[in-house]
């Protein structure tokens, strides 16, 4: 069994990662898990809730540091080191602010360990407003690459897995596989895909300044909080469309945002003091203060366009829908305790797949916070598990073609393995979770892994070109429409192959 090093042990941690783990020590797949966290962060001995209950894990905890450098500080480098040895640390799953992931995964390929890695890859400062920042992303992603095939040439079992739990998620399965089959039959790719997700962060004026948590005051936001899971999952899907001759090379980024100086125009001081009477004796701000305190902040809503293009031709046409200023269910002024999943926080994610004349997908998750068995009938719209995808297809040109169907939760939940694969965000977290505890027990193959970091250049090709297209209209240092190439080598030739499993 694996014993394994959780560092950053905050919301989402505790929430997915922890109790995953816990559940791979009752499997027999993990041994024992220790924690790392920054001074503050919270106590030495962390309570978190397991499948089987209540769950403690014992944290170390370490000085916070600058994310800039491309090494840990060597007290943090020597603290790591020591409980490395100490307790026969074999895997790590880095779990930090993203800013934080490339150092942190970097020291953990220099010694030879393997690696869960939260999204998104890496993340800088100023990412939004200043071009050098966002530029920055696609070239850590190249340099980790690097480090990664080092440390894999000296340990060839090491692995490193992005949790992207979306492609993990049968729903998408699902869609891959139809993408495939008509791409097959037709030869033509994916030609349009509208990809769209809000969550409903509703930030007072106040709290803007004073909640970090998921915040825009270290010029990054939507896109780089949530962002990543759809800028890896669209590239994903338009995979299984590519063959011979119509593989995708290049992309056209262009990005349109809104920052808090724009939600205080569109939901002013004096809206919030009418919308929440009390909210004028708790506010510290004037309307100036507040806009000239958030002027380099990051983006609160992306409106991103994308054009694919293969051999200089525009094969797939795009949009992103980035959304935290979207319907939400809080109601209260002051801000709930969790963060992470409460205080009004709501999915409304979509995804509309055009196959030409052929085919198209539309995939709708609506869901609110309401009681479960009284807000909406099981699973349908509103409902908490509310899932679908309708399918279109042209059955005029092909009469073997069913013209519509309708995939609920019940037709998406299929079989994983020796296990049900539901069609939910947290039961695909726990599956990518298991693939990696599986992979490290031997019990899988690295063509297997759905995850590897090696798929992962399109996704930080398609970061790093939203926000150099925020950061030039930022800065007005260069146009706002960003072409980068999509590959880098042979290392992402797998990603214009649909997985044989599919």
């Amino acid at each position: 069994m694996k014993n394994f090093l959780v560092i950053g042990v905050g919301p989402h941690a505790r929430r997915s990662h922890l109790p995953a783990l816990a559940a791979g020590q009752s499997r027999g797949l993990v041994g024992t898990v220790y924690g790392v966290d920054i001074l503050g962060a919270m106590d030495v001995m962390l309570t978190f809730d397991a499948d089987d209950g209540p769950r403690t894990l014992p944290v170390t905890l370490i000085e916070p540091f600058d994310a800039a450098p491309q090494s840990l500080p060597d007290r943090v480098r020597a603290t790591l080191d020591a409980l490395v040895v100490r307790h026969r640390i074999d895997a790590v799953v880095v779990s930090t602010e993203p800013a934080y992931h490339l150092v942190y995964t970097r020291w953990a390929l220099e010694r030879g360990l393997s690696v869960l890695l939260d999204k998104p890859l890496s993340v800088h400062t100023g990412a939004s407003t200043n071009p050098p920042s966002a530029a920055a992303i696609l070239a850590d992603f190249d340099s980790l690459l690097d480090c990664y095939e080092l440390a894999r040439r000296r340990h060839p079992g090491l692995i490193v897995s992005v949790q992207c739990q979306r492609r993990y998620h049968p729903a998408f399965w699902k869609m891959r596989q139809l993408i495939a089959e008509i791409t097959e039959e037709t030869g033509c790719p994916v030609t349009s895909i509208q990809s769209s997700h809000s969550d409903g962060q509703w930030r007072l004026p106040d709290e803007l300044v004073d909640l970090s948590y998921h915040g825009f005051d270290q010029g990054y936001g939507k896109a780089a909080h949530s962002g990543y899971h759809f800028f890896d999952i669209v590239p994903w899907l338009l995979a299984a469309g590519e063959r011979e001759g119509k593989e995708l090379d290049a992309v056209t980024v262009h990005a349109q945002v809104t920052r808090p100086g724009d939600f205080l125009a569109q939901l002013t001081v004096h809206d919030h003091e009418r919308l929440f009477p009390a909210f004028a004796a708790r506010n510290r701000y004037t309307d100036t203060q507040l806009r000239a305190a958030t002027h380099a902040f990051g983006e609160v809503d992306a409106f991103i366009s994308l054009a694919f293009h293969s051999g200089g031709r525009t094969m797939t046409l795009g949009s992103l829908n980035l959304i935290h200023n979207g319907f939400s269910e809080r109601g209260n002024m002051t801000p709930a305790a969790s963060l992470y999943k409460g205080n009004g926080r709501v999915r409304q994610e979509s995804h509309i797949v055009h196959q030409g004349p052929f085919q198209a997908l539309h995939f709708l998750s609506l869901q609110t916070l309401g009681d479960p068995s009284t807000s909406a009938a099981p699973y349908a719209i509103g409902h908490e598990s509310h899932i679908e995808v309708h399918v279109f297809r042209n059955n005029r040109f092909s009469p073997g073609w069913t013209r519509h169907q309708r995939l609920g939760y019940h037709a998406l939940t299929t079989l994983w393995e020796a296990d049900v694969a539901v069609p939910t965000q947290q039961s695909s977290r726990r599956r990518a979770t298991h693939e990696f505890l599986e992979y490290l027990d031997g019990r899988r193959t690295r063509e297997q892994v759905r995850s590897d970091l090696t798929s992962h250049r399109p996704a930080a090709t398609l970061m790093s070109g939203a926000y150099l297209s925020m950061a030039n209209q930022f800065s007005g240092s260069a146009a706002p429409q960003i072409t980068l190439g999509l590959r880098h080598g042979s290392r992402t030739e797998s990603m214009g192959q649909p997985e044989a499993a599919l």
